[in-house]
């Protein structure tokens, strides 16, 4: 092997861009559906197409406060035209006189323009002489008028199945008068830790014992994802309690998350239950930090078994698991956002696999992107992930990489921010 190379990398790992596409093609979307209310719809995803009952806006309307007329009344010869006031028109009390000959109303912003009177002007080019109106010539017939059904019209598509719901399409939809929705059923995931040597947040630590960390990074992790999570707590390295609690989160959840236990030197019990109880395949990934991973079935579950290296779990969840949950809940695919940056340190790397190295992107004074390494990068460096806000992204066959070159950066998503 040469001295350069990644001692973990092997020509049958399998690229990380690969391993989502043959990961994706083994899922679907879930077809269940639910109706909730519109106040109970944010960060739902959307199961049918909308469409508007109604003209938006519903009727022409001022987005100016001043005063409306009509366009064919200025006098051609000069800059300014004398209107009389005959009323005036507010939001929720439109203007119900007539519409005479060089008259005008007073308008106030979202209010309902009358029949007949065609244009606005802004207040602040206007002069009032008790009920005569002094009006500055506007550039253009229609100025300051929203016209009905200039945003969309009755019948139009507004948003489309598969779309998330958020503040602006709660906004859309309350705007069009649609008081419940049809969301995709919210998916359910159940997790548990193995392991004799996990202790619980708080209590003391005997030799030998670590506090079970990626419990509550996986916790953290679905509670951004959009779904129901089910923590099944630590289970204890006994091979039937294990096999229970497959058995348990399999009948519970659409997604059963493990983390530990799917390497190929592991001597737990873990992976002995997966290939008795369920349809599993254990790979190989050419991917730092991580490598090992196992997907499949168990009873009518999804199963993702992630490496048990607290930034590898959390890597690997972000890369591989994320895709598959959005694909189950009916989302369409997103392409991350790449963008090149300036590196501030010079990165060691062994050509062999994928890396993502924890990096802090930012711009300097002349406006540039540059991005700087979080510091140690070591697989249980899990300040590595609290610190960063994006991935550097090192290409599987690249070697060391120096300071003041441009590489590729991912800004981290919703789920890691």
């Amino acid at each position: 092997m040469s001295s350069n190379q990644d001692p973990c990398a092997q020509p049958t790992l399998l690229h990380p861009d690969q391993a989502i596409e043959q990961l994706l093609a083994q899922v679907e979307a879930t077809q269940d559906t639910e109706m909730v209310t519109l106040t109970q719809a944010i960060d739902r995803v959307l199961a049918e197409d909308l469409s508007s009952s109604i003209d938006l806006p519903p009727f022409d309307n001022s987005s100016m406060d001043g005063y409306a007329f009509r366009f064919a009344d200025l006098t051609a010869s000069q800059d300014k035209t004398t209107f009389t006031l005959v009323g005036s028109s507010f939001a929720g009390h439109p203007f119900s006189g007539k519409v005479l000959p060089n008259s005008c109303i007073r308008i106030m912003t979202g209010a309902p323009i009358p029949p007949g009177f065609d244009t606005v002007q802004m207040q602040e080019k206007t002069q009032a002489n008790q009920n005569q109106i002094s009006i500055e010539h506007p550039h253009r017939l229609g100025a300051n008028v929203r016209c009905r059904g200039e945003e969309l019209l009755a019948g139009t598509k507004v948003l489309h199945r598969g779309v998330i719901i958020r503040a602006a399409e709660m906004g859309v939809l309350a705007t069009i008068g649609i008081s419940q929705v049809r969301v995709t059923r919210k998916l359910k995931v159940a997790f548990f830790s193995t392991g004799d040597e996990l202790r619980p947040v708080g209590s003391e630590l005997a030799p030998g014992q670590i506090y079970d960390s990626n419990r509550y990074s996986i916790q953290g992790l679905l509670s951004k994802s959009n779904v129901e999570w089910i923590d099944l707590g630590v289970i204890a390295d006994n091979k039937e309690a294990i096999r229970g609690a497959f058995k348990e989160a399999a009948s519970q959840a659409d997604m059963v998350l493990t983390s530990g236990g799917v390497s190929v030197g592991d001597a737990d019990f873990t992976k002995q239950i997966l290939s008795e109880e369920g349809k599993i395949t254990f790979w190989k990934l050419a991917i730092k930090p991580g490598k090992p991973f196992a997907f499949g079935k168990i009873d009518n579950a999804i199963f993702c078994g992630l490496p048990g290296n607290p930034v590898s779990s959390m890597v690997t969840f972000y890369k591989l698991v994320l895709p598959i949950l959005k694909k189950m809940q009916g989302l369409k695919p997103v392409t991350p956002l790449f963008c090149q940056a300036k590196l501030l340190t010079d990165i060691r790397k062994h050509p062999g696999r994928v890396e993502y190295q924890r990096g802090i992107l930012s711009r300097n004074e002349a406006g540039e992107l540059e991005v700087a390494i979080t510091g140690g990068q070591g697989s249980g460096m899990l300040t590595s992930m609290s610190l960063a806000n994006c991935f550097v992204i090192l290409d599987q066959f690249q070697g060391d990489t120096s300071k003041g070159v441009q590489v590729t950066v991912e800004p981290f998503n919703n789920v890691l921010c």
